[in-house]
């Protein structure tokens, strides 16, 4: 199922199968125009109490994955599975349920709030409309979750508007209102870029925190690599709309297989200072287009291992060549065919060069 580690008993919390997002676009007096293939066929699991990440550069399809789980974009194949139940099944009213039990913390704070309403009524609002109807119930329910993400003290910030709160303290609101109806999974799309630095690592200690005492299961949707290592379990890496690598964080870190991740790695930032004469080289080109994205490894246009005949004709299957470390690339396949065009076969990589 997907090369994806489950819970043994109970099943995983989240299950994503073949999952296809596509956006139709249309000319004004023309009609269809094509799709932009934004999420094109994602397979993986996330068992209950634990954090995975995903990774890849802008436009690879991280943050419509994260709002199709939502359930705020239909996919166009594919399911989610949520506890064993896909959500295509849901009535209205188990939707309602379902957003309940999914929260989620959006990129810009200050933009995710509405200005017209303080910390009271923000907080207080999902609880009105998931149908806690005692206000006695619903004080001591914000005044909980305010006091567990340190957002105190609280008889002082309740009356505020966001506007007249700091960056950091917007964004624990907003991991608050994520919060307030005890969800058992946390989408976190970009939660921490638009925060200064040191506030970055609140936030992210908040949230693992969070994620250990709840037993959530939290999706962390991110660019920085540098992160990941303190705040998941595993790490999926994307690249135009597929997941093409997936293992745990400290065998990815270590050891990378795919040559995009390997090339990701390799971007991050050395804060070493004396280190900063030193060239780094990344793939060159830009990411495909998802309106037609190529044949073959979505990759291959700017792999420096490509085969040719082989890498930009077919999409690679997902290879595991190491325990729980899975990789879609054409280098890992064990009975490699003979590369088209070369003097002598180019061999496989069994591990990182």
């Amino acid at each position: 199922m997907a090369g994806d580690v489950t819970q043994k008993n109970g099943g995983p919390l989240l299950s994503v199968r073949d999952l296809h997002t596509w956006f139709e676009l249309r000319r004004w007096g023309f009609g269809h125009a094509g799709f932009v293939h934004a999420v094109d066929g994602v397979d993986f699991d996330l068992p209950h109490g634990q954090a995975v990440a995903f990774v890849g550069e802008s436009g690879c399809g991280k943050s419509t994955l994260a709002r199709t789980i939502l359930g705020l974009y239909h996919p166009t194949k594919g399911e989610v599975v949520f506890e064993g139940k896909r959500l295509k099944d849901y009535s209205k009213r188990e939707m309602q349920w379902y957003r309940s039990k999914v929260g989620f913390v959006q990129q810009d704070p200050y933009g995710a709030l509405p200005p017209f309403m303080n910390v009271r009524r923000i907080l207080d609002e999902p609880l009105i409309i998931n149908g806690v109807t005692d206000p006695a119930e619903r004080e001591k329910r914000i005044r909980e979750v305010m006091d567990e993400v340190r957002l105190t003290p609280v008889d002082d910030l309740l009356p505020k508007y966001p506007h007249m709160l700091s960056g950091g303290q917007q964004q624990r609101v907003v991991v608050a209102r994520a919060m307030i109806l005890r969800p058992k999974l946390i989408v976190a799309d970009e939660p921490v870029s638009m925060l200064d630095a040191s506030v970055r690592v609140e936030i992210l200690m908040l949230l693992r925190a969070l994620q250990k005492s709840h037993n959530l299961g939290v999706s962390y949707i991110t660019h920085d690599l540098s992160t990941v290592r303190y705040f998941s379990e595993r790490i999926f890496v994307m690249y135009a709309g597929k997941i093409i690598e997936k293992a745990p964080v400290d065998d990815l870190l270590r050891a990378p297989l795919h040559p995009y991740t390997q090339a990701l790695i390799t971007a991050i930032p050395d804060p070493d200072g004396a280190n900063a004469h030193i060239f780094k080289e990344v793939p060159p080109g830009e990411p495909p287009s998802l309106i037609n994205p190529p044949k073959g490894c979505r990759f291959h246009p700017r792999c420096a291992q490509m085969i040719k005949g082989v890498c930009d004709v077919e999409n690679p299957p997902e290879f595991q060549p190491e325990p729980n470390h899975f990789v879609q690339c054409w280098l890992y396949k064990e009975t490699p065919p003979t590369p088209v065009g070369a003097g002598s076969p180019r061999p496989y990589r069994s591990g990182v060069a």
